[in-house]
């Protein structure tokens, strides 16, 4: 059995499966739309690290910081460029697991358990949301999550603060994490490795706000995603200086989640659905948010989606918009068509 992740290639179209754990993926990733003009390519970023697919720092927050109270992007709602699949299966229901890296039990107002719930939260309430439903597009999703909260699907890794954090490390904290028994190897899985805001990440809040890739732990494919707290860089990796849970660098850390796990459905082994430039569905609709906002006005923060909470209350969210491929355009809620 190997005791760490490996990862596969993309040379173009074509996916090549890594004899050793040096081999590192390699390829296109995308470049997104939306005037943001940035490449979104999968890089290498680490040399001992896999290379990964990134979400981007926000761009656009010179307009969403220019005055207290400012809506986030909406975006437009034209169709974007076309969205197809290379060959690459997806997943149908993919099955959700949180590995808390750092310290989660700090005073600081965000690193702390309300800061877990409200993931925890989101994950519940994402199954079968509208929201979720944009990727029965892609022509194998069900549009369900197996929520990533309880016993076996969640374990913490404890870390200093302060601490530095390679992608190497990354691929080994979820490779430890499986061989340990914390939680299971699961070819269905997703793994989110999810590191509070004193964790030193290179790239993080300069060049990304999270990433996802894959590799094989025993013969297992597995997938997985980095994602850090946005309190350590608000400007850049949130929308907005306020969150709807009161928690800003959580609350922004559920959009990024949102992408990531969008991504990681619809193109689980970087293979299957991306436009001709590389971009994936999450990508061709970041750090946009639609045209139905609306302000809590005693914090200024905005929100565009309510979703159940695991204790039957409803907690709102700001997350970014999805692709949908019948269309290509971007929408928060699939059911309405609301963009």
């Amino acid at each position: 059995m190997k005791s760490d992740l490996f990862s596969g290639r993309r040379i173009g179209s074509f996916l090549i499966a890594s004899a050793v754990a040096s081999i590192l993926l390699t390829g296109t990733a995308g470049a997104q739309e939306n005037g943001e003009g940035r490449d979104n390519r999968a890089k290498q970023y680490e040399q001992d690290g896999p290379a990964v697919t990134v979400h981007d720092v926000n761009s656009r927050r010179e307009l969403n910081y220019s005055k207290v109270g400012a809506a986030p992007t909406a975006g437009g709602t034209a169709p974007l460029s076309a969205i197809t699949n290379h060959g690459g299966a997806t997943m149908t229901t993919p099955n959700v697991y949180l590995i808390w890296h750092g310290n989660w039990a700090q005073s600081n107002g965000t690193d702390n358990a309300a800061g877990q719930q409200i993931v925890r939260d989101f994950l519940f309430g994402v199954s079968n949301s509208p929201y979720f439903q944009i990727n029965t597009t892609y022509n194998g999703p069900t549009g369900l999550v197996a929520s990533g909260t309880g016993a076996g699907h969640e374990t913490t890794v404890t870390a200093a603060a302060n601490s530095s954090l390679s992608d190497r490390q990354v691929s080994t904290i979820v490779s430890n994490a499986i061989n340990g028994g914390q939680l299971p190897r699961d070819s269905k899985g997703v793994y989110f490795v999810i590191s509070s805001s004193d964790i030193n990440k290179s790239g993080f809040c300069t060049q990304y706000c999270g990433w996802h890739t894959y590799g094989t732990l025993g013969g297992t494919p597995i997938k997985y995603s980095w994602i850090g707290n946005a309190n350590r860089c608000i400007n850049s990796c949130a929308a907005q200086a306020a969150g709807p849970n009161g928690n800003a660098g959580v609350d922004g850390m559920i959009s990024v989640l949102a992408h990531e796990l969008e991504e990681t459905t619809t193109d689980p082994q970087l293979n299957a659905w991306y436009d001709a430039s590389g971009a994936e569905n999450g990508d061709k609709c970041a750090w946009t948010f639609g045209q139905n906002q609306t302000l809590i006005s005693a914090t200024g923060a905005y929100y565009n989606t309510s979703l159940t909470a695991i204790n039957g209350s409803t907690r709102n969210y700001l997350i970014q918009r999805n692709l949908s491929a019948a269309d290509n355009k971007c929408y928060i809620n699939f059911v309405t068509k609301a963009q």
